[in-house]
C-alpha cells in the first residue's frame, strides 16, 4: 500500500481483486491502482493482458493530466490463473464478467468457496438485477451492484443498487469504498432493471434509432446535435436544473405549465423500437464508419480522455458539479501526498525532520514541456509551489485550517535554474526551512532530478494571513509549535547555498 494511507478503511487488505477484465473490468483495474490499491486479476480470454496494458496505459495518461496532485505509489497488478488465486485474500471483489445471469451466478459460486467471509462481492452488470443475482448465493447480504461508465477511471458516477437480501452494511461501506476512489457514489433506494442512467441512455437511443432509420439525419449529425447543444448543459448542470433555467425566473413550476402539454403529441417514438434487422446494422455501421472509421480507437479513447479531462477541470475552476468532486478528491491527494513524501525513506515511515524534509515528488508530464521536450521555466515555480504547499500541510495548514481562516501567502522569491530534466524524468524537492517565528515562513528548496541531480533551487518568504481580511496576522499555536520546531532542528544544517542571492550576482 501507498504509505500516504491512502488504503480505503473499508478493504483490511493490501489488494482488490477483479474477476474479468474487459472493458469495464480494465477501467475499475485503472481506477484502482492510479488510487494505490493493488489488483489480483483473473481474465482467462485470449489477448487479455494485452488488451487491459492498453488501458492502463491511457488511464496513466489521463491521470497524469487530471491533477497537480502528487498520485499515490501507484498500485500492482497480478494476473491469477484462477478464481481461487484472485480471491483468497481480497476483502473487495469487482465482478465484470459478460451480461448473462448464469455465467455471473457460477462465478459467484467459485468466489465464495475461497474469498474471505467478510469480503463485499461488487458486480458491474449494467442492468440485472442485484436480487436475481443474489439467487443461490450462501452469503447474498455482501453482494451489490456497482454499476460505473465508461471510462470508468476517469467518470466518477457509480450506481450502488441493493438487492433483497443485501445488508445495510454492505451498502454503507460501498458508499464508503468508491468515495475513497474519487468517485461519486449514487444509492438507487430500489432495484429496477437498468437502474436509473441505462434507462435514461435507452431512451435517447432508441429515439436516435428511429431518426437514423427513417433518414432523418445521419450519425454524425444526431451526435453533432448531442454535444454541440444540450450535451455541453447536460455535462455540467443534468436534466432537471437545466429545465429549471428554461422556467426563466418563475423557476420549474413555469418549465412544466408551458412544456407539460407537449407529452402528449407525438413527438416521441419511445415505446416502439425499429426492427433490429441487419438493413438497420448496416446503415448505422456503415454511416458510423465514415463518421470515425479512420481514426483509431485506441487514439479515439485518448481524445475522449483529453476532453473529459479539460471539462472536470474547466469545472473544477468554476466550483461546479463533477469538478467540485475532483477539487476534494484533490485536496485529499495533496494531504497524503505531504505525509507520504516526508516520510520517504524514514524508519516506520515517520518523517525526520532534523534533516531537509522531502515535500513534492512526480515525474513531469508532457504539457510541462517546451518544443525542446525539456521542463518550461513556468512548471519550476509549480514544483515550488507544490512543495510549499505540502510543507504547509505538514505543519497543519491543510484544506481544513484554510477552510478555517488563515494560510500563507508568498510575499518573494527567488528561483535558480540550474539544469535541465525532460518529460517523463522524475524529480523531488528538498525543503529546509530558514526561519520560521512570527508571522514570517522562510523556505528553501532544492528541486532534484531523480538521479540526484540538482535542477534548481527556490527561496520563498511567506506571510501568515487572515483570509477574510486579507492583512498579516499570527498562526493558530498548534501551527506556530509545529513551524517553530522544525525551524529549530534545521537551524543545525549548513546554509543553502545561494541563499539571500540577488538576481544578477556572480557565483562564489
Amino acid at each position: 500500500m501507498s504509505k500516504a494511507g491512502t488504503q480505503d478503511p473499508t478493504l483490511k487488505s493490501d489488494h482488490i481483486a477483479c474477476i474479468g477484465g474487459g472493458v469495464i473490468g480494465a477501467g475499475w483495474i485503472a481506477r484502482a491502482i492510479e488510487n494505490g490499491l493493488s489488483v489480483k486479476l483473473y481474465d482467462p480470454a485470449p489477448g487479455a493482458r494485452d488488451a487491459i496494458q492498453a488501458v492502463l496505459e491511457n488511464a496513466e495518461r489521463a491521470y497524469a493530466k487530471l491533477t497537480m496532485a502528487q498520485r499515490p505509489n501507484k498500485g500492482r497488478v497480478q494476473f491469477c490463473t484462477s478464481i481461487k488465486e484472485a480471491v483468497s485474500l481480497a476483502r473487495w471483489i469487482i465482478e465484470s464478467v459478460p451480461e448473462r445471469l448464469d455465467v455471473k451466478q457460477s462465478v459467484y459460486a467459485e468466489i465464495e468457496r475461497f474469498a474471505p467471509a467478510d469480503s463485499i462481492l461488487a458486480s458491474s452488470t449494467s442492468g440485472i438485477m442485484p436480487t436475481d443475482l443474489q439467487a443461490g448465493m450462501q452469503r447474498p447480504e455482501r453482494l451489490i451492484v456497482a454499476h460505473p461508465f465508461n471510462p470508468v477511471y476517469l467518470l466518477p458516477v457509480v450506481e450502488i443498487v441493493g438487492g433483497q437480501r443485501t445488508a445495510a452494511e454492505s451498502i454503507d461501506r460501498a458508499l464508503e469504498f468508491y468515495t475513497f476512489l474519487g468517485m461519486k457514489p449514487i444509492h438507487i433506494r430500489r432495484e429496477i432493471e437498468a437502474f436509473v442512467a441505462d434507462r435514461l441512455l435507452e431512451a435517447i437511443w432508441r429515439e436516435s434509432l428511429w431518426l437514423i432509420k427513417d433518414g432523418i439525419t445521419t450519425t454524425e449529425e444526431l451526435d453533432d446535435i448531442v454535444r454541440f447543444g444540450f450535451g455541453l448543459r447536460y455535462a455540467q448542470m443534468g436534466v432537471f436544473e437545466t429545465y429549471r433555467i428554461a422556467g426563466g425566473e418563475s423557476g420549474m413550476r413555469h418549465f412544466l405549465a408551458q412544456f407539460g402539454p407537449c407529452l402528449k403529441w407525438p413527438w416521441s417514438r419511445l415505446m416502439d423500437v425499429p426492427e433490429f434487422d441487419e438493413d438497420l446494422v448496416e446503415l448505422i455501421s456503415e454511416q458510423s464508419d465514415r463518421q470515425s472509421g479512420h481514426i483509431d480507437i485506441r487514439e479515439l479513447e485518448r481524445i475522449r480522455d483529453d476532453n473529459l479531462v479539460a471539462i472536470l477541470q474547466a469545472l473544477k475552476a468554476n466550483n461546479w458539479g463533477a469538478g467540485l468532486l475532483l477539487a476534494d478528491y484533490e485536496k485529499k491527494l495533496f494531504d497524503a501526498g505531504a505525509r507520504q513524501n516526508a516520510a520517504s525513506g524514514a524508519e516506520g515511515n515517520e518523517p525526520d525532520l532534523s534533516r531537509p524534509i522531502r515535500t513534492m515528488e512526480r515525474r513531469i508530464p508532457p504539457d510541462w514541456t517546451d518544443y525542446n521536450n525539456h521542463m518550461n521555466e513556468a512548471r519550476y515555480l509549480q514544483c515550488f509551489g507544490d512543495a510549499t504547499d505540502a510543507f504547509m500541510r505538514l505543519i497543519g495548514c491543510d484544506a481544513e485550517y484554510m477552510a478555517s481562516g488563515g494560510s500563507y501567502f508568498t510575499a518573494e522569491t527567488h528561483i535558480r535554474h540550474l539544469d535541465e530534466v525532460a518529460v517523463n524524468e522524475p524529480v523531488y524537492t528538498l525543503t529546509q526551512v530558514l526561519m520560521g517565528e512570527g508571522k514570517k515562513m522562510h523556505l528553501f528548496h532544492r528541486l532534484h532530478h531523480g538521479d540526484g541531480r540538482l535542477l534548481a533551487t527556490g527561496e520563498h518568504m511567506l506571510i501568515h494571513v487572515s483570509l477574510k481580511t486579507r492583512a498579516a496576522c499570527e498562526p493558530s499555536p498548534l501551527i506556530s509549535s509545529k513551524l517553530a520546531s522544525i525551524a529549530k532542528l534545521h537551524s543545525a544544517l549548513p546554509a543553502p547555498e545561494g541563499t539571500g542571492r540577488a538576481v544578477g550576482q556572480p557565483r562564489a
